[in-house]
Parts: C-alpha cells; sequence; structure tokens
C-alpha cells in the first residue's frame, strides 16, 4: 500500500485506540478530536488536531499499538503513509522531517506542563486537610478521571532497546572527541543544534565552576541532547561537560537533516524514536502522578 489521501465526513473515526497501527497520518484540511476510551459513555478529549498536524506517528515509530482515537471533528483530509513508506515519504519531503520531530517536541513541552501541574497539585493535596480536599475537587476529579481512562496504559519502557538499536549507527562528519572536563556548550549560549552522544559520558550543570554549581543529570552512551536547540534555538538551559576521556559527541543543525537522511535514514529514524520514547515515558510519568493524586484523595 502506498500513500494514500482520504476523505473523512465529520464524526468519522480515523483511527481507533488499541490498533495495531500501520501507518501515521498529517492531516491535509480540516479538523480532528483525540479522545482516550472512545467507545465509553464518557470519553476523554485529550487534543483538537488542526491542518498540517501529525497524529498516529508513536504506533510506527515505536511499534506500539494505537493508544488514542482520533475522529474528525469536521469534514477532513488527511494522506496516510503506512510505516514501509516513511522513508520514501521524507525522501520526497525532507523539510517535513523537521516539522515532525516539532510536532512531538510540541507533544513534549505540553505533556511536561501537565506533569508539572500534576506534581503540584499532589504536593497541595497532601498537605491538605479534609476540607481544602473537597475545595480541590474539581482539580483533582480531572486528574481521577484521567487516571481512571488510562490505567491500563501504564507500562515499562526500555531506553536500553533503542541505546541497542544505535549502536552500528556510525558518527557523522560533524563529530568530535572531548577529554574529561571540556565545555560541549556553556549555559545561556545560543542553540542552533541537537547532539548525538555516540560514546563516553556528558554531565548538565547548573552555575557551572561556580560556587552554585548544581548537577542536573549525566547522559552515557548512546543519547541525545540538546533537541530544542536545533528545533526552536532555544537558550540553552546548562552547560554541559564531558564526564570521560574520548567521549564522541555529533552535531545535527538543520540544514543537516535532509542530507543526513538520504546517507543514513535510520540515524533520523532513531532520532524519532528517541522523542517518541521520551514522549511515552513523560506520559507515563503523568499517569503515575495521577494515579497517587487519586489514592491520596481516597485515603
Amino acid at each position: 500500500m502506498g500513500m494514500v489521501e482520504k476523505s473523512y465526513r465529520s464524526g468519522e473515526v480515523i483511527c481507533k485506540e488499541g490498533e495495531s497501527g500501520k501507518s501515521f497520518f498529517m492531516l491535509l484540511e480540516g479538523t480532528a478530536s483525540v479522545y482516550a476510551d472512545y467507545d465509553k459513555k464518557d470519553p476523554l478529549r485529550l487534543a483538537v488536531l488542526e491542518a498540517g498536524e501529525f497524529f498516529g506517528e508513536m504506533a510506527i515509530i515505536e511499534d506500539y499499538p494505537r493508544n488514542a482515537t482520533v475522529v474528525a471533528k469536521t469534514n477532513a483530509r488527511a494522506v496516510e503513509i503506512p510505516r514501509d513508506e516513511l522513508k520514501g515519504f521524507f525522501t520526497e519531503n525532507p523539510d517535513l522531517i523537521v516539522e515532525l520531530m516539532r510536532h512531538i517536541a510540541n507533544r513534549i513541552e505540553v505533556m511536561t506542563g501537565d506533569l508539572n501541574n500534576a506534581h503540584g497539585l499532589l504536593e497541595e493535596l497532601r498537605a491538605s486537610d479534609e476540607g481544602k480536599k473537597k475545595s480541590l475537587f474539581s482539580k483533582i476529579k480531572k486528574h481521577m478521571d484521567i487516571y481512571q481512562n488510562n490505567k491500563n496504559k501504564i507500562e515499562a519502557v526500555s531506553p536500553e532497546s533503542l541505546k541497542e538499536a544505535f549502536a552500528d549507527i556510525p558518527a557523522g562528519e560533524n563529530s568530535k572527541n572531548f577529554r574529561k572536563g571540556m565545555i560541549i556548550y556553556k549555559e545561556d549560549s545560543e542553540g542552533d543544534c541537537m547532539y548525538i552522544l555516540h560514546k563516553g559520558r556528558v554531565g548538565f550543570y547548573n552555575a557551572y565552576r561556580s560556587r552554585d554549581e548544581v548537577e542536573a543529570t549525566v547522559m552515557d552512551a548512546v543519547s541525545f541532547f540538546g533537541i530544542m536547540g536545533l528545533l526552536e534555538g532555544e537558550t540553552r538551559r546548562f552547560t554541559a561537560v564531558s564526564e570521560s576521556n574520548d567521549t564522541l559527541v555529533e552535531s545535527i543543525r538543520q540544514e543537516d537533516l535532509a542530507t543526513i537522511f538520504a546517507d543514513t535514514p535510520d540515524k533520523i529514524i532513531q532520532i524519532l524514536r528517541h522523542l517518541s520514547n521520551r514522549l511515552r515515558i513523560t506520559n507515563i510519568e503523568f499517569l503515575n502522578t495521577c494515579k497517587e493524586i487519586t489514592e491520596t484523595y481516597n485515603k
């Protein structure tokens, strides 16, 4: 099956939760709603999609069943791209590689905001008496409903499988070896690329080499970082420092993506899998926090 453009009537299901995902979609015209538990009495609407947005990509990038149902909100048109046409689609539309990356990254940003809000509500709930709990009920109920509608989707994720899949993909020409203690980029510097850590370790610091120095996290190979610099030119939030000798780091800019895809398409597919997996992990953390909110309220 090749790429197919399809039309949908308002209210028609485009793809269904639980199905084995063999394709993904780009909405060309109209709007569509994303639902959890669409077949139940009170389905939960998760998002509204506009023309130009992708959906269903996680099912083919990570080979998972679809985790939501997408329904045409208005009359709509979409192009369906089968898994085995993914490379051909991006070969013909290299500019859409960064658009798909940006789409997933934006979903991560929204989900991270939801996660932070849920953490704040959980802490407030833990410190509340019975009277205060009642005043928080409208906020709490939203998170209880999310948990009840999605509790069967809380599953373990193995980043190790991603690292193993990337092991045989060679570093590109924009790669550099760093000795231990060398700075890869500085906090508050302008971002214009992302990085692949092929070998070694990298630490991420705030206020590096000052009295207020804090190590935020450490990454081991194979890892990806600085993606929002590539997508949005965001200022770096940390100083990235090599934590071992012979740390091998590859830098990738937007203008490199089409060439890299033409030469090593699996490298781009693995970056997409990294983003998709990060979104899935953030979603699982959010659902676990909703579970804690539910359990804390019911004590």
